[in-house]
């Protein structure tokens, strides 16, 4: 997700690297023993998530919509982000070959919401399909807001270089007046997010942004004027073939919801 004009249309997201099979002795799976129960998974202090997101009320905000490019006028009208001005929205960026941005992190919010619905939670969509424009950043920013969630994730593809590649999560920076007490939770969110995300996906970190895939930003209207803990997920480079192919891959998106889905599971048990 760079951050465009409707009348420039840039595109992103970058090289998603699948999880890779080294040398050495083969894994306990591979060798055909089971792989643990949970109890022994307990017993033994991994991390298990917990059961349930039962009473979370979780906000995910799909990037852009399908309607951006034809209300142009509508959506570069300018808003108040806390620190500056920015767009109401944009059109966001696609693939070589033409699959768009607004369609994928369309995609992966309705699965995500479908299994975060599954674990109790409460779930609000920023908005309601892929044919419409906006909202704003602002009005993004504001449904979180006014339901009091107890989290909300922006879901985002990036647009950069061909030779840049893996995902990032953007966190917030304190805004006087704004967002400074979302903070601290937003960046534990963002660390169980991308632990989740990296694990869950194989794809590496960014090799072109943030540090260990966080990249902190005051930039953003969607962070800057959130009063509840949020973050910003690219979850990848579009721009990369690479990265490109995944993406377009409905088992991937899938991958992706599930992976999302266990770092809120983490989130909130921490």
């Amino acid at each position: 997700m760079r951050i465009h004009s409707a009348a420039a249309l840039a595109l992103c997201l970058g090289a998603l690297t699948a999880c890779g099979g080294g040398g050495g002795a083969p894994s306990a799976e591979g060798a055909g023993v089971p792989p643990p129960t949970s109890e022994q998974t307990a017993a033994t202090g991994a991390r298990k998530p917990a059961a349930s997101l039962r009473g979370k009320v979780i906000v995910i905000d799909p990037g852009h919509n399908g309607g951006n490019g034809d209300n142009a006028s509508k959506i570069n009208k300018q808003v108040r982000i806390g620190n500056g001005s920015k767009a109401c929205d944009t059109t966001g960026t696609a693939t070589n070959d033409g699959y768009n941005e607004h369609a994928f992190t369309w995609d992966v919010s309705k699965r995500l919401a479908k299994l975060l619905k599954a674990k109790g939670a409460e779930v609000h969509l920023t908005r309601n399909n892929d044919t419409g424009w906006g909202p704003c950043i602002t009005e993004r920013a504001a449904l979180g807001n006014r339901l009091k969630a107890d989290a909300a994730l922006s879901v985002h593809a990036d647009g950069a270089s061909a030779s840049a590649h893996g995902f990032h999560i953007i966190q917030p920076i304190a805004v006087k007046g704004y967002n400074a007490g979302m903070v601290p939770d937003s960046q534990r969110l963002g660390r169980a997010l991308r632990d989740a995300y990296h694990e869950g996906t194989g794809v590496a970190y960014s090799n072109y942004r943030g540090k260990k895939a966080l990249d902190p930003r005051d930039d953003l209207g969607g962070l800057n004027l959130s009063k509840v803990p949020k973050v910003f997920i690219e979850c990848g480079n579009m721009r990369n073939p690479g990265d490109a192919a995944k993406m377009k891959s409905a088992e991937f998106r899938q991958r992706v919801a599930a992976s999302l889905t266990e770092g809120f599971e983490v989130y909130f048990q921490s």
